[in-house]
């Protein structure tokens, strides 16, 4: 690889480490063809900034330097798992149904393996799965929720919002969110979105919980549920074990893709 400036090197340390979730030291010091000190120095810099998370010989990513990125990177960062649980996801769901689809990538992947579904109802705070919606010809009504709009992110909160949901009871709920922990259960990373999943938890008869691997033993800003609430969680198979198994002993249907 050629020699690169200090900022660049840094740039592309994040983008390896938003696609892989973690990095070592001794690997990116390979990769770069640079000491292990230097990149140590760029790990704990990073760190400073509060961009990645530094642990013993490497460093784990963090969700600022994730929802720093626009909606289309964020879309590609962990694609492929992302579309295995999307997959496993659309088949949890039945002709006919009624279903409440939180905003974000991995529910929007969902919206994308609906294709075949028929007659299905969706409601949702997010406007690119309304679109994604809007296109299939199976799907019999969309109702995209008013509100609070956040441009960056896609998705609209507040009491309108949820106001507006409480007239609708459904199905099925496909939820993402940025951590999934035992102890803490189920947070967000914004706090406006908290209260109305809450809500669309308390309109379903089945909640189905979508998180990539990078999301489980994760604790975030906001809490939305404890993790009891999720019927069904949807995740990658190297996801850490020992929160895997608490979920299940916490009664909780766990399907590794």
């Amino acid at each position: 690889m050629e020699e690169l400036d200090i900022d660049e090197r840094r740039k592309r340390i994040l983008d390896l480490l938003h696609r892989e979730g973690k990095i070592k030291v001794a690997e990116l010091s390979k990769l770069f063809g640079t000491s292990e000190v230097t990149i140590r120095s760029d790990l704990d810099e990073l760190a400073a900034q509060e961009l990645l998370q530094r642990t013993h010989g490497g460093a784990i990513s963090t969700y600022k330097s994730y929802y720093n990125m626009n909606f289309q990177d964020r879309m590609e960062t962990h694609k492929e798992e992302k579309k295995r649980i999307a997959i496993e996801a659309a088949a949890q769901i039945s002709d006919g149904d009624t279903l409440i689809l939180g905003s974000g990538t991995t529910p929007l992947y969902v919206m994308r393996e609906l294709i075949n579904h028929k007659n299905l109802i969706i409601i949702t705070n997010s406007l690119s799965i309304a679109q994604e919606a809007g296109y299939s010809r199976n799907v019999h009504v969309v109702v995209l929720l008013g509100g609070n709009l956040n441009v960056p992110y896609q998705f609209v909160s507040g009491d309108d919002t949820i106001s507006q949901l409480n007239k609708y009871k459904a199905d099925k709920l496909i939820l993402s969110s940025d951590g999934v922990s035992a102890d803490y259960g189920i947070s967000t990373y914004h706090h406006l979105e908290a209260e109305l999943y809450r809500h669309m938890i308390a309109r379903v008869d089945k909640t189905i919980l979508v998180a990539d691997y990078t999301k489980i033993g994760r604790s975030n800003f906001s809490l939305i549920e404890r993790v009891e609430k999720a019927d069904c969680l949807i995740t990658n198979h190297n996801a850490n074990k020992e929160e895997i198994e608490a979920f299940k002993e916490r009664g909780i249907e766990v399907r590794l893709v």
